[in-house]
């Protein structure tokens, strides 16, 4: 089964953790510093408020999927969308331990998917996704995910997609 990933910068951590639970009738799953998220079942959500990347407002989207199994098909998908594709690995990013890989829709907004292994002591370091948005063959992270490349959208040939 799957889950809509939604992340949001916020200013006062404080006032989005009081706000959001009020909002969504209950206290974080995961509380920790700089960092609260709400894994809802009505609607079937995995909500992140975050201050540790400086942005505000609307940060990303994301499919989570609850088992392994279920990530292939969601990246096939991805690298079939002729949008810029960025294959991150395993990584330590908000306190997880998850294999991911992004994207960007047409008009740029940031999507992860994502299978989360186990839980992480330490916050981690997401992937540079500047390179997402530049389409760069760069590698994309500095901590301790393996290093990764965008990857150019390819269209299925007949050799490979029945």
């Amino acid at each position: 089964m799957k889950r809509l990933h939604v992340s949001f910068g916020v200013a006062d951590l404080e006032k989005s953790v009081a706000f959001y639970s009020t909002l969504f009738g209950e206290e974080p799953t995961v509380r920790r510093p700089g960092y609260a998220k709400w894994m809802l079942e009505d609607p079937r959500v995995n909500f992140v408020v975050e201050t540790l990347s400086g942005d505000k407002g609307f940060g990303h989207a994301g499919i989570q999927v609850e088992s392994a199994s279920e990530l292939d098909p969601i990246f096939e998908r991805l690298k079939e969308a002729e949008a810029p594709y960025l294959p991150e690995g395993m990584t330590t990013c908000c306190y997880a331990k998850s294999e991911k890989s992004w994207t960007a829709d047409p008009d740029g907004v940031r999507w992860e998917a994502f299978y989360t292994h186990h839980v992480m002591e330490e916050f981690g370091t997401g992937p540079l996704l500047e390179k997402l948005d530049m389409g760069d063959d760069a590698s994309v992270c500095g901590c301790s995910a393996p290093k990764a490349e965008i990857v150019a959208a390819a269209k299925p040939t007949p050799s490979c997609c029945g």
